[in-house]
């Protein structure tokens, strides 16, 4: 049938619903950090943070075939695997966050992490990024494309490469973010909007991995709090070793209240989760009701673990650090010798490649980064754009990846830009 033949079957069958590439991938199987195509042309996956672990690791599989032929069944009944799941996982974060209530998608978690914030402060307003997405549903994609007011107050988000104000310091710049906090809290508190939290992406993934200034977390989460709010960070991209740490906020060295995780934590299989401390947790369970058939299921717990077990058993966070850390130098050293790349940020297996029409304004160019997109997937390599303006190139392959392979993406790379920069 070919691709063009399969495309207007997808659109009648399922709509007009988004594809990467003008020209896109027939995928058929994939393995590591490989995918396959109908005609078994291989892709390098330096794009999927889902299957973090590597596609069908057979860890993964076999947990999720052993507990799909024992048991499966909705969380009014008492489990051993989940309850053990839920233990483990939350061992991993930060105190005081210790309770887990296991959802099924990205989005479902930040609105359960929203609706804890509320339940537990009795406040509405929400602070959050000005180039944020935290997910696609009615309340939650509100702070991506409105109306935001009156329980969302949008704030620039923190900087150095095209910062607030040219010329300040880095603790000058940190105290500029700050102080747009302050105004937002003071700006619900002039409306009589009670304050109920801040929501930050941890890393700032969707605003395009900007380098924070040293200390911003912290002392935003401060005036949070002194306000009578509360901090929630999403982890949906950032976690699970992403940055080579379990969570971005290690990276930021700030705990939040409430977590909210998906995408990597079930490989694949619908799996998301919010984790948070006892009194909230339990605030929201008294006030607010939530049930999904098809969370916390033993199906999801055997297969969330086995995801641990392999990242903790093949040391996939000091591959990040060191596989992650080798490729953003040799990224860094194309800063100045290739014209379009303004800058290079990112943290672990999580890089982004700023890619600008004129070095000099920074002027950003996202139909520069999206062509270099089409590009590299013609050579065998599947990346994408995002960032605030859509040009920074998107590098997050699965945790598995190795230098090799990152020597490999490195030249495909550097020729595609060449090539774009006319060079």
């Amino acid at each position: 049938m070919g691709v063009q033949g399969l495309r207007t079957r997808r659109e009648r069958a399922m709509g007009n619903s988004p594809l990467f590439y003008r020209q896109p991938v027939h995928l058929v199987r994939g393995e590591g950090i490989w995918l396959y195509d109908d005609a078994d042309r291989r892709y390098m996956d330096a794009y999927n943070n889902v299957p973090c672990v590597g596609h069908c690791h057979p860890r993964v599989v076999e947990a999720l075939q052993r507990q799909a032929g024992t048991l499966n069944t909705h969380s009014r009944y008492l489990s051993e695997v989940v309850v053990e799941y839920c233990e483990r996982l939350m061992a991993l974060h930060g105190d005081p966050l210790s309770v887990l209530q296991m959802c099924c998608t990205g989005t479902e978690a930040v609105e359960v992490a929203l609706k804890m914030a509320r339940a537990f402060t009795g406040g509405q307003g929400i602070v959050c990024s000005n180039a944020t997405y935290h997910g696609n549903s009615a309340e939650v994609f509100r702070m991506t494309v409105g109306p935001f007011e009156p329980d969302f107050r949008r704030v620039p988000f923190p900087e150095a490469y095209r910062p607030i104000r040219e010329g300040a310091s880095e603790s000058e710049l940190c105290d500029l973010y700050l102080a747009e906090i302050e105004a937002a809290i003071e700006g619900f508190a002039a409306d009589g909007v009670p304050l109920a939290g801040m929501l930050f992406c941890s890393i700032f993934a969707n605003e395009g991995l900007p380098d924070v200034p040293a200390g911003f977390m912290r002392k935003a989460a401060a005036l949070v709090r002194d306000a009578g709010g509360v901090v929630i960070f999403d982890e949906v991209q950032a976690g699970f070793g992403r940055t080579g740490r379990w969570w971005g906020y290690e990276v930021m060295d700030c705990v939040p209240d409430i977590v909210a995780m998906g995408k990597p934590m079930g490989a694949g299989l619908p799996l998301s989760g919010v984790g948070a401390r006892p009194d909230i947790a339990e605030a929201f369970h008294a006030k607010a009701f939530y049930f999904n058939t098809t969370a916390a299921t033993p199906l999801q717990a055997a297969v969330g673990s086995a995801v641990l077990d392999v990242i903790e058993d093949e040391a996939l966070l000091a591959n990040v650090n060191a596989v992650g850390g080798y490729l953003k130098d040799r990224l860094a050293g194309l800063v100045g010798g290739i014209e379009g790349v303004g800058d290079v940020r990112g943290h672990g297996l999580f890089l982004g490649v700023d890619w600008v029409a004129d070095r000099e304004t920074r002027k950003a160019d996202r139909e520069g980064a999206a062509e270099i997109v089409e590009r590299m997937k013609e050579k065998g390599y599947l990346i994408s754009n995002a960032g605030r303006f859509r040009n920074v190139l998107k590098i997050r392959p699965p945790l598995v990846f190795a230098r090799e392979h990152a020597d490999a993406l490195f030249d495909a790379l550097v020729e595609t830009l060449e090539e774009a920069s006319g060079g």
